[in-house]
């Protein structure tokens, strides 16, 4: 899914080949008043305009609306439901337009809070991006008792390590770090394990 400015003709063909995890097929552009933006899906992909008719838990849709938010962003609107349905995804979308909270609420979703093991792995190309999504995903989450951690350079390894021992739902982190908590086994993923990379 992209999100991009601007008339639908320019040039953008039909048939773009794997169609997103949903067997291949033809994408499909939609233009979002609201937004203004021309966005192209995965056949079959449909907008849901509420987070009350995302089938969303009821703990994590108070902690949506607690956090500020209204109504769901063009991207979140397309990309919610098949993520939370388990499907591979890839959202490019303009700076401001939601993917991090997009990112935080299906974690959010998908975690099993009776479990506390890693079960979300998110990887950030910077530290900020990685500590925003951790706050996100911890506002987002308040209600639910969900936890989550940071792994980023320039902060202790110790720490990192003492709180994933004791037991996180989900890290988002940088690719060093996160690698080196994994070669240290620390950051033991479980079996249903939820991923994403920003």
């Amino acid at each position: 899914m992209s999100g991009r400015r601007g008339d639908r003709d320019r040039g953008r063909g039909g048939d773009r080949g794997g169609g997103g995890g949903n067997g291949g097929g033809v994408d499909e552009d939609m233009y979002d008043e609201q937004e203004g933006v021309t966005i192209t899906t995965s056949k079959g992909v449909r907008a849901v305009k509420s987070f009350d008719d995302m089938g969303l838990r009821e703990d994590l849709l108070r902690g949506i609306y607690n956090y500020g938010f209204e109504k769901p962003s063009a991207i979140q609107q397309r990309a919610m439901l098949p993520i939370c349905q388990g499907r591979d995804v890839i959202a490019q979308a303009q700076s401001g337009t939601g993917k991090s909270s997009l990112i935080a609420m299906a974690i959010c979703q998908r975690i099993d809070t009776k479990t506390r093991e890693v079960q979300a792995l998110v990887l950030s190309p910077t530290r900020e991006l990685a500590q925003q999504t951790e706050k996100l995903v911890l506002a987002i989450g308040d209600f639910m008792n969900i936890q989550a951690h940071a792994c980023v350079g320039g902060h202790s390894i110790g720490e990192d390590i003492r709180k994933l021992d004791h037991g996180v739902h989900c890290v988002s982190g940088t690719p060093g770090r996160v690698n080196d908590m994994c070669q240290r086994q620390v950051c033991v993923c479980g079996g249903g394990l939820t991923g994403a990379r920003v």
